[in-house]
């Protein structure tokens, strides 16, 4: 009995690390199926979109700067704070603008004062001409009534008097006539110094509304650095001016772009967002990549060519109400995900 018992001993000892080793394999080979399994089933789901992780968010950015030189008098908003298209944001020293537009106002007063006066100068210039009419037509009546007479009943002196009173009211209307022609000049001079007034009426109050300086869209005040009391020129910036509205610009290799047009779906993922996935359309297509828009373009023509794949940037729209409820900006990194097929 003992020597039967050292027998089995060893072949039980010989089972145990087979059956081990089978299920080691067992185990291996799950794990490796699963693996292939999901690999599958991730590129089958993969193949329906285009991704690109080259794309940020962007967003119409303003410079605030004034149109003309001045001294701050106030700044109306605060770094970070929100403002609404129109609002007041920088008010300058509007005293020499006031002062100026005064001056034109005066200036534009005379002008049409003048007017009047050449207006009334016309009007007497054409009354002596009514005059000088009348005056001549008397004339040439009393020529006339000298001429029928018998000669032998007037005096030579009497007709020379007629013809010479005729002559003279002739002479008196032309002078009339070329009265009334200058009168008309100088009602038009004073028109055009009248308008040419009004326009300075009008740029005076136009620089006098550059006193203050208004947000050119609704969005966010970013970079303050001006303060009151500081003396600006025309187009140096005060503050920059993030608008609320909002895109993505993703850079997709030119080798993805064969099945990327405007109106496909994507989801887009935002690294300062984690967790949720936004929808998005594809707005459009750059006609260009990204290298030759760049300060200096690539030279392929030295000899020394390199193939690279280029990227061409993608715009794509948000279309989800979710944006509101997150701090989203201009220049944040996103990933972009554009349904190519399917559903």
């Amino acid at each position: 009995m003992a020597q039967t018992t050292d027998q089995t001993a060893p072949n039980g000892t010989d089972q145990a690390p087979s059956q081990s080793g089978a299920w080691k394999f067992i185990i291996l080979a799950i794990v490796l199926l699963g693996l292939a399994l999901a690999g599958l089933i991730y590129w089958l789901h993969a193949r329906h979109f285009a991704t690109s992780t080259d794309a940020e968010i962007d967003g119409p950015t303003h410079v605030i700067a004034p149109r003309i030189a001045g001294s701050v008098q106030a700044v109306l908003v605060h770094q970070n704070e929100h403002v609404q298209r129109g609002q007041a944001l920088v008010r300058l020293d509007p005293a020499s603008e006031q002062t100026a537009l005064a001056q034109a106002q005066a200036q534009a007063r005379e002008a049409a004062a003048q007017i009047a006066l050449r207006r009334a100068d016309l009007l007497g210039a054409r009354a002596q001409v009514e005059v000088a009419s009348a005056d001549l037509i008397k004339a040439k009546q009393d020529f006339a009534r000298y001429a029928q007479v018998n000669p032998q009943a007037v005096t030579r002196a009497d007709r020379d008097n007629a013809t010479a009173a005729e002559r003279a009211a002739t002479a008196r209307l032309d002078a009339a006539k070329a009265q009334v022609t200058s009168a008309q000049a100088a009602l038009q001079a004073a028109q055009a110094s009248a308008q040419a007034a009004l326009v300075a009426v009008q740029n005076a109050r136009l620089q006098l509304g550059y006193t203050v300086i208004r947000a050119p869209a609704s969005g966010y005040i970013a970079n303050r650095t001006v303060r009151r009391g500081n003396i600006v020129a025309p187009g140096a910036g005060l503050m920059a001016l993030v608008g609320d509205r909002m895109w993505v610009t993703a850079n997709f290799k030119e080798t993805q772009l064969g099945r990327i047009h405007p109106g496909q779906h994507a989801r887009i993922t935002i690294d300062a967002v984690p967790g949720p996935s936004f929808r998005a359309r594809v707005a459009s297509i750059q006609h260009g990549t990204g290298s030759v828009f760049s300060l200096l373009p690539a030279e392929n023509a030295t000899g020394n060519y390199v193939k690279i794949v280029q990227r061409v940037p993608v715009r794509l729209t948000f279309d989800d109400p979710r944006m509101n409820k997150y701090l989203i900006a201009p220049g944040m990194s996103v990933e972009v995900a554009i349904r190519i097929s399917g559903k």
